[in-house]
């Protein structure tokens, strides 16, 4: 009996069935198929309704639950939001296998919305219940392991497809299946007893002196907050208790915090970078499916969605990997690859375009996430490095949210059929036009930032002893 509770206490325990959790919740065969499955006999929609009138919902979805959520994940202690992830993850996929109507989709996407909004409790799950060394290791497992479910997924998927093993209606019960082991699992993971903005650990300390002590911190820009008691002789067998704070208060700091990250113009470049180019990214991502429906039917051909997701994420993983062991003065020459990079990116999305053939279209896909991937895996590492964890998830949250609102305008104005209502071809003419503006944004501020240090750096440096007046004419 010990012996099992010295496990179920061990960091290995929760980050084990996060990891089993995060896998059976992110393979999804179907994903990558799924515009030909609703084109198809089975749903029977239109790509028009499917384009203009059903994938906006996610959209909305996504950005009216995204802050109600993240407040919600702090106060209830993360794991009743993974619980609730899987239960919503059911429903999506028993609606796409049980109902057919337009109506009855746009529910699917209202409901996949909150299962996105929700990511954020299982990446903030672990942080709750491990010590901070252990937090680097939790952090790439849980991470990878997500990137491995969404790979065996797409390949999965391409092989049932393409064998014909199963049918999609087949293919949506087997992930029921996965979806119910994953919701199985997520109900063992252990009740952290501390969030990071609701539910805080401290000493013998009264709420008011805590709230002093953590806006002091705020106030002061240090870093991670330190635990009241810590350093005392007899600390650990002070007893601990839990510190509950106020909507109010949490509210307050969390205002604090955000105009004190902001100051640094230099994160809020990064930051507008990030915001701009994930609206981009989602609206290619969501939409990709159409453009390939549009290149070549899957009626007249046999498609290789799964494979090219699967290939898009391997290499995103190796282009993201790869970028840790580059020697790169990022500080100084990071807006200038942003530019540069962005206008590639741009480059090939105008190629998905306006191409006809579908394998230069995959190909272009491939090489417009493998860039992304490589610049937000910048853009991450260079927010974070001066960040605290509390500060980190606050300024992440905020710059997926940035992104989300820019998402929404454009969904509404291009793609929902009481805005624009454009067709894909259209739709992807804008998106890669706004990349290229996005391009020429960073561009010029990396040219601008370039010269602006070397003309501070001759500034600062002393002038050559020679150089005084009338020391030419010595020279000839």
């Amino acid at each position: 009996m010990e012996a099992v509770k010295k496990w179920t206490s061990d960091w290995k325990y929760p980050t084990i069935l996060l990891c089993i959790y995060g896998f059976f919740s992110t393979v999804k065969p179907l994903e990558p198929f799924l515009i030909p499955f609703l084109t198809g006999p089975d749903k029977n929609l239109t790509t028009e309704q499917v384009n203009n009138q059903i994938f906006p919902v996610w959209t909305y979805s996504y950005l009216s639950v995204l802050v109600p959520v993240f407040l919600l994940t702090d106060w209830l202690r993360y794991k009743p939001v993974v619980v609730f992830q899987c239960v919503m993850l059911f429903i999506t996929t028993a609606l796409l296998l049980w109902t057919a109507s337009v109506q009855a989709m746009q529910a699917t996407q209202f409901f996949y919305g909150v299962v996105t909004a929700s990511d954020v409790a299982y990446f903030s799950y672990i942080y709750s219940v491990i010590d901070l060394k252990r937090y680097r290791k939790a952090t790439s497992y849980s991470r990878s392991v997500q990137l491995l479910g969404y790979t065996v997924g797409s390949v999965l998927g391409q092989l049932l497809v393409s064998f014909d093993l199963m049918s999609y209606n087949n293919i949506l019960v087997f992930t029921l299946v996965l979806t119910a082991i994953a919701l199985l699992t997520s109900c063992f993971l252990p009740m952290p007893q501390k969030s990071m903005f609701f539910h805080r650990r401290g000493g013998k300390q009264t709420a008011a002196e805590q709230s002093n002590t953590i806006n002091a911190s705020l106030e002061d820009g240090g870093g991670e907050m330190v635990e009241s008691g810590e350093g005392e002789p007899d600390a650990e067998n002070l007893e601990e208790s839990i510190v509950t704070q106020s909507c109010s208060q949490v509210l307050l700091q969390l205002w604090r915090d955000f105009r004190h990250c902001y100051s640094s113009r230099q994160l809020l470049y990064w930051s507008v970078w990030w915001a701009m180019a994930t609206c981009g990214y989602n609206q290619t991502v969501n939409y990709v499916q159409v453009l390939w429906e549009h290149v070549q039917p899957s009626q007249n051909f046999s498609i290789y969605n799964g494979g090219v997701e699967a290939v898009s994420n391997l290499l995103s993983a190796a282009t993201a990997y790869g970028i840790g062991f580059t020697e790169v003065r990022w500080e100084q020459w990071g807006e200038l690859a942003l530019g540069g990079f962005s206008g590639l990116s741009a480059a090939s999305l105008f190629l998905m375009t306006f191409t006809g053939n579908i394998w230069v279209c995959y190909s272009g896909y491939v090489v417009f996430k493998s860039l992304y991937m490589l610049l937000i895996t910048i853009a991450m590492y260079q927010i974070a490095a001066d960040l605290s964890m509390e500060r980190y998830a606050l300024v992440f949250g905020a710059n997926n949210f940035g992104a989300l609102a820019l998402q929404t305008i454009i969904t509404s104005v291009v793609v929902d059929s009481r805005g624009l209502g454009l067709a894909i071809i259209p739709q992807f003419t804008v998106y890669s036009s706004y990349f290229l503006v996005i391009s020429a944004v960073f561009l010029l501020r990396g040219l601008f930032s370039i010269w602006r240090a070397q003309r501070s750096k001759k500034e600062t440096i002393p002038p050559d002893k020679d150089e005084t007046p009338g020391s030419e004419e010595h020279r000839f």
